[in-house]
Formats: structure tokens, C-alpha cells, sequence
């Protein structure tokens, strides 16, 4: 699990139609009304007056139901048992008006912050359907995705599941496997970025759970919009294709912490502070496929290539070690994730730093060292994950983990560089198992008029 981030709390991208509603909505949920003058009680009445429909008990009952805690509730005479939110905390009244946009240069679900829950599903053709199958299937998942990103019902016999909320930052992502090449006749449209991922040491892969013909990504800061997208996505399919394995996680809900920070994985660790940030002037290069890039087809222009790996985490092994062995495995400090050779999370880590007694500050086998692009001829990936837990295995130990998923212009100049350096001495590596594994192509974002892939589907 290399050593890198993306911001827990998304916020909407300025320009979009979100930015404003969202800020609109928020200050709107936090403006404190002004009570009525009150009247003294006769004597020997009670003071309490019977709430009417605007006043802040009623407010106050309203936002119970909505499951307000620790934060500032906005109306006059609400605190009483709750505690002031931080002025850059974000309401969860907020958190259903995110929404991000499908016709995008880029698909969605890539450059987005983390969310609180998550869907991978991989798909495989049916029997019999080739390539005018999938390009009917593209068409309908398209629709669905971009119906349901924008908070509407789908578009046929629609669940329900979702019609109380909003967006909820919902995204969808599609990609294809090798094997889709094969399948639907293009063979020679398959880029040879998608060769097979090497064996490493750490492998433990479940062929069943692994690659696929067509994979899907869901992500959303609320469950039900979550589970509403994916069942959405599993009814299109129809008889096209068949669902070959579907993973579940989540993360930690934006406005959960005092201020947007690095994710924390199951392991305690803030986990992504490295992560390459969309400012910096050769993310694009590092992260997604140029149109002129000569060794890619053009259809994968503005594209990148996911890897998703199922990563347990054997939590009862990593809880037996003290906090300072946890800290000299992953070579930073638990609690703010800054680096053993010191200063704050973002401080460059002095690799040559050494202790009284000569010892490198950050041991050589640290997950951190031996995942800096520095370390790797500048090899990076954008790291965008889920944490799982699908309960206790019949010997008592939690299958629980990381839903890995990195995103680069190249998987062997990415992932593949920093897993092999990973092989060769991390150790982090026997507290961790990589239990399957996935290599997708997913094109770049479809233009108003065009579903996702058209321009390999029907070139």
C-alpha cells in the first residue's frame, strides 16, 4: 500500500453547478433564526412554551431524526447537549447536495476525494454477446450513470432506494478488462498496457475474484445512493452480462473530522500522504493516457489505468505490535503522520537522518521509504481506496483490509515499479495479503451525446 493521498472531505469544484448550491444550502442549514420575544408564564405554570412548527424545538427534533452530532445546530436555544462544530467542520446537511458531473474530460470517481462508501463490481459478457451487446450495455449504464450523478431516478423501474436523498457526490466509473478484447472482436484495440500484472511475493489471488471483462467503480457519501447506483447498474446489465464479483467498502464520512485530513486505513495509519495532487504540474503526465501518446490507441486518450487489488489486513498480528514497532514498520508517526526524522505530515523525510546510536531515524525496510517516487525513478500512482471488512473467518480472525485502487498513465511504470521494490523488502508485507487483483482500461470521459467507450465501440 504505497504511501500516498487524496483529501478525506471532497468539496465541489468551483465552476461547477454544486459549488454554489452546496454554500447556498450550507449557509441556509447553519442561519439561526430569531425567536419571539416570550411572554413570563402565569404562576405556577411551566415556562416551557409548546413548540410550534418553526421553533427551535421543533428545529431541534428535526435535525435528532437527521442524526446531528457534535455539531452546531444554528437555532436559538438548540445547544443544550451539543457541542459547537469547528468553523471548517461540513455540516451533514451538506453532504447530500455534492454532486459531481458525467460529461467530464476525465471519467468521474478518478480526481474526486475519498468517499464514504464504495462499490467494485466486475462484470463478464454473456454467452453469446459480443461486440453490438456491450456497446448496447455502455449505452444504457451511461444514462443510468449520468441520470443518478445528477440525483434523478432511473430512467426505468427505479428502486426508490435513493428518492429521499441528494447526489451525495455520487460517482460511476467504467473500464474494461484484456478480456473484453477478446471477447467483442477487438483484439486489436487492446492497449499492451493491459498485459498481465506480474506474480509477487505477496500474492494469495482468488482467481474468482479477479480481473473481469467490464468493471465498475461506484462511490458516494451516503450508503443508500450507493447501494441505489449499484443495483441500478446490476439491473442494466441485464442479459448482457453477469455480475463476476462485487466488493464493498468505505472510508470515513466527509465532516467526520474537525477539518478535511489524510484517510486513515484499518491499521490505525494515515494512509495516502504522498499522494500526487492534481496542482502539481505533472499529475496529468503521471495519471492519465495524452491523446498523442503513440503507444496507446486513441481511444484511450484522456484515460487511465486502474489496478484493484483486495488487499487483508491480518489485524490481529499488526494490533500485537507496540506503537513505536507500528511506527518503525511504516517509518511515520501514528498519530499525525508525520515522518520518524520529524517535523509535520508534509515535511520531506530525511532519509540519511540517524539516531545516538547511528541507526537510521527511518529504517530501511519502512513502507514509507521504499515507496517514495524518489525510490522508484519517479514512479507514482494516484491512490483512491476503500477499507472493508466482511467479517470474522471461521478461526476467529477479521477478514478485513483495503480495497486498493491506484490510477496511472502506465500500470508498469506505476504500480508494477513500486510493487516490485515492495517485494524485494517492505516490512509491511507480513502484516498484509494480496487476495486478488485487477488491471482496467478506462477510457476518458464521455462527451454530451456519446456514452462511455464509444469511441473504441463503434470506431
Amino acid at each position: 500500500m504505497p504511501d500516498q493521498s487524496l483529501p478525506e472531505a471532497p468539496t465541489p469544484e468551483a465552476g461547477t453547478p454544486d459549488a454554489a448550491t452546496a454554500v447556498t444550502r450550507s449557509t441556509k442549514a447553519r442561519a439561526p433564526k430569531t425567536p419571539a420575544p416570550k411572554t413570563p408564564a402565569p404562576a405556577g405554570e411551566s415556562s416551557r412554551q409548546p413548540a410550534s412548527a418553526d421553533s427551535p424545538a421543533k428545529d431541534l427534533t428535526r435535525r435528532r431524526l437527521l442524526g446531528a452530532s457534535g455539531l452546531v445546530l444554528g437555532t436559538a436555544g438548540a445547544a443544550a447537549g451539543y457541542a459547537a462544530a469547528p468553523a471548517q467542520a461540513t455540516p451533514l446537511s451538506s453532504v447530500g447536495a455534492g454532486q459531481a458531473m458525467f460529461h467530464v474530460k476525465h471519467q468521474p470517481g478518478i480526481t474526486q476525494g475519498l468517499q464514504a462508501r464504495g462499490h467494485l463490481v466486475a462484470f463478464d459478457l454473456a454467452a453469446g454477446a459480443g461486440r453490438k451487446e456491450a456497446a448496447a450495455l455502455l449505452r444504457r449504464w451511461s444514462e443510468t450513470a449520468r441520470r443518478l450523478m445528477a440525483g434523478e431516478a432511473a430512467a426505468h423501474d427505479d428502486t426508490d432506494v435513493a428518492r429521499d436523498a441528494g447526489p451525495s457526490s455520487l460517482t460511476v466509473t467504467f473500464g474494461f478488462g484484456s478480456s473484453f478484447f477478446t471477447r467483442t472482436g477487438l483484439e486489436k484495440q487492446r492497449p499492451v498496457a493491459l498485459d498481465p500484472l506480474p506474480a509477487f511475493s505477496s500474492d494469495h489471488l482468488d482467481a474468482t475474484r479477479s480481473n473481469g471483462d467490464l468493471w465498475v467503480q461506484i462511490g458516494a457519501d451516503d450508503a443508500l445512493v450507493a447501494f441505489h447506483a449499484l443495483r441500478a447498474i446490476q439491473k442494466d446489465a441485464g442479459s448482457a452480462a453477469k455480475v463476476r464479483w462485487q466488493m464493498n467498502g468505505f472510508n470515513r464520512t466527509p465532516g467526520a473530522t474537525a477539518h478535511p485530513m489524510t484517510a486513515r486505513n484499518l491499521m490505525g495509519q494515515m494512509d495516502g500522504t504522498r499522494n500526487p495532487k492534481p496542482d502539481e504540474s505533472d499529475f496529468d503526465q503521471r495519471i492519465f493516457v495524452p491523446a498523442d501518446s503513440g503507444k496507446d490507441p486513441a481511444w484511450m486518450a484522456n484515460g487511465s489505468y486502474a489496478v484493484v487489488r483486495r488487499i487483508r489486513m491480518l489485524l490481529d498480528d499488526w494490533e500485537k505490535l507496540s506503537l513505536k514497532a507500528q511506527e518503525q514498520v511504516i517509518g511515520r508517526r501514528k498519530a499525525d503522520g508525520a515522518a520518524l526524522s520529524g517535523g509535520t505530515e508534509t515535511t520531506e523525510m530525511d532519509l540519511e537522518k540517524t539516531d545516538a546510536n547511528g541507526d537510521l531515524v527511518v529504517p530501511i525496510n519502512a513502507h514509507a521509504r521504499i515507496t517514495r517516487p524518489d525510490q522508484n525513478g519517479g514512479a507514482a500512482m494516484l491512490r483512491r481506496p476503500f477499507s472493508y471488512h466482511d467479517g470474522i473467518d471461521p478461526d476467529g480472525t477479521p477478514d478485513a483490509g483495503l480495497l486498493f485502487v491506484c490510477w496511472q498513465a502506465d500500470p508498469l511504470r506505476g504500480f508494477v515499479t513500486v510493487q516490485r521494490k515492495l517485494d524485494r523488502g517492505d516490512a509491511l508485507s507480513q502484516y498484509i495479503r494480496h487476495e486478488s487483483s485487477g488491471l482496467f482500461a478506462v477510457p476518458g470521459g464521455a462527451a454530451e451525446g456519446e456514452y462511455v467507450g464509444q469511441r473504441l465501440l463503434e470506431a
